[in-house]
């Protein structure tokens, strides 16, 4: 695998990880009963980017290197099996 191909699964499965990870945790405004004028109810009371950005990127790193070792180990569909014929 090489380096540019390596750099862009990993950026793809962080952006994709990263907009799962979002809704979980947040409370809203609403929810924290203090809503701020000229906001929406629904918007997030509490600004956490950051945290979310740094656990996003050792999720990642784990899943990528999951994903750089079923690449290295040669395994294949034909390794797993499967139920039906074949």
């Amino acid at each position: 695998m090489s380096i540019a191909y390596g750099l862009a699964v990993y950026f793809m499965m962080w952006w994709i990880l990263l907009f799962a990870a979002l809704p979980f945790g947040v409370r809203t405004q609403e929810e924290e009963g203090k809503v701020v004028p000229g906001t929406v109810e629904s918007a997030p009371a509490r600004h956490r980017m950051w945290r979310v950005a740094m656990w996003n990127t050792v999720v990642t790193t784990i899943v990528f290197a999951g994903f750089v070792w079923l690449r290295q180990s040669g395994l294949t569909l034909d390794d797993i099996s499967l139920p039906g014929p074949r």
